[in-house]
Formats: C-alpha cells, structure tokens, sequence
C-alpha cells in the first residue's frame, strides 16, 4: 500500500496540469482533492479562494499531488519521476515521450543506452522531470512508477548518507547500489550512480549527479509522509528538520535540502473541521489537537 506520495508545486496551473497528465500519462486519471477555503486566507491566497488547493493524479495505481499555488516554487530536476515499461509496452512509452516532450526540455534523448534498451529523460511544460525507462525484465508493479533523487549542487555526493539517514528516520531498507567506481568530474568513486531503496511497500531512486548542477532540491517537488499520531509525527519531525525557517504548515527541510510534508494519517479528516484551514497556517509542525 502506498504510504509515500510526491508533492508537485504548481503555480497556479493544478487543475489543468492534471488534466493534461490525465491524457499524457499510462494508464492515469485526475480529481480535486482539496479546494481553498472562501475564508481565512493570508492576503497572497487571496486569488485562490475557492478554486482547487490539490489535484490528484494517479498514474498505474499512484498517487501523485499537484498543489496549487503561486509562484514561490517550482519543480526541478532534482527530483524526477521514473516511468517504467515492459518491453512489449514500447508504443506506449513513445506515446508518453511524445506528450511530455511537446513544450518541454528533453535533458537525455529517447534511444538505447548501456543501461536500457530505450530511454529518455525530459521536463515537461510545467518544469516537471520525468524518466522513460524500457526494461528487457518485467517490471515489478511497485517499480512501474517511482521517485528519484538526483544529488546534485549543495547537496553533491551525499546519496548514500541520506539513504542511510532515512533508514533510521523513516525504515528504509537499501535494494541495490552501484557506486560509479572511478572518479569522474563532481562525482567520486565511491559516489552512488544509482541506488534504490525501500520505504515500506514505496521504492525510490537515488543518484548522485555525474556532472556539476547549479540546482538542488527544493520544495517545487515535495515528499508526503504520513504518521500515525502525535507521537510519531513529534519524532519524524525531530529528526528531518533540519532549516528553521523552512517550517511551515507541516513542511520542513532536511539537512540534506529535500523538503518533506509530515503530515497526520487522518489528514483528510482533520482539514474537514471548521477553521482547519486557517489553524493549519498558524502552525509550523502540525499539530493534531489543535485543527
């Protein structure tokens, strides 16, 4: 069951960026989740009063977010989404090159790499990353959709001590590792050039940049994680948070620069009390009790 969800700041854009994921994603769908309340907003929500505050779009069975929101943020290529085919799926894994790529920035073209007998990787029109990826093996369900982590620019080589991090934090368990074994501009020998691990029934990618990038993570793109009770949501949140000022509405940002959203199980249902909207603004981790 997926625990882990990514987070897409769009700005201003959600509704018709799902739609359009809708159409140019495998297997995929989109619904408003959430809408801004009409009451209770900061002035610079104002514009947003009553339209969608979240988009779902799920694509093969995942979940992704699309927050609507204005232009502090946008997603980069830090954190991108890999899509998995089989090998008898390479039409449709065309098809979704052809829709992400028109009005996007194709980063790697779609051909045949050592690593992959078709791939290719670009930002879409709404600065979205995507990976396209044809597997000779069969593609495990879990695996058909994934996050991936490019450490890149302050956060350079550090790969494997945040994987390691977050097993004590947050369980992970460590798939696979392929370190690049030689040294090559930013990256060392022992740098990661691609790694997966496991959070619970969610697998994510992780990689250290082979070249240098003059971008990191940011909370364009940001990683959900729901906890059972206070308790939990307490120590999680003691432990990631790493930037003060980055605390805001149960966002934070670890000391490895990724912004995560530590969030109640029951969030859903808490954001139904009367004035939810406006307690959550006032505080920085959530607290349950006070919704």
């Amino acid at each position: 069951m997926q625990k882990l969800t990514v987070n897409l700041w769009m700005q201003g854009t959600a509704e018709e960026a799902g739609e359009f994921y809708a159409s140019a994603l495998p297997e995929a769908k989109s619904e408003i989740e959430s809408r801004y309340p009409t009451e209770g907003l900061l002035d610079f929500q104002q514009p947003f009063a009553g339209k969608a505050l979240t988009v779902s779009v799920w694509v093969r069975g995942t979940k992704i977010t699309l927050i609507n929101a204005g232009g502090e943020f946008s997603p980069n290529a830090s954190i991108s989404m890999i899509l998995s085919f089989n090998s008898d799926e390479r039409d449709a894994l065309d098809a979704t090159w052809a829709a992400l790529s028109e009005g996007g920035n194709v980063l790697m073209p779609l051909d045949a790499y050592p690593f992959s007998t078709r791939y290719g990787w670009v930002s879409d029109k709404y600065g979205v990353s995507w990976q396209l990826m044809e597997s000779t093996e069969p593609v495990q369900d879990a695996a058909r959709v994934m996050p991936s982590l490019m450490f890149g620019g302050a956060a350079q080589n550090r790969a494997a001590e945040a994987i390691a991090y977050y097993s004590v934090v947050l369980g992970a368990k460590l798939d696979s590792a392929f370190p690049y074994g030689q040294a090559i501009e930013v990256a060392t020998a022992e740098s990661l050039m691609f790694a997966q691990f496991s959070l619970g029934d969610d697998l994510v990618a992780a990689m250290d940049s082979g070249v240098a990038q003059d971008f990191s993570f940011t909370p364009g793109v940001s990683l959900e994680w729901p906890c059972e009770g206070q308790e939990e949501i307490d120590r999680v949140w003691d432990a990631l948070s790493a930037v003060p000022e980055a605390e805001a509405c149960g966002w934070l940002t670890d000391k490895f620069g990724v912004s995560w959203q530590i969030v109640p199980s029951n969030m859903g249902e808490l954001m139904e009390r009367p004035g939810a909207f406006e307690h959550m603004l006032g505080m920085k981790k959530l607290v349950i009790d006070e919704f």
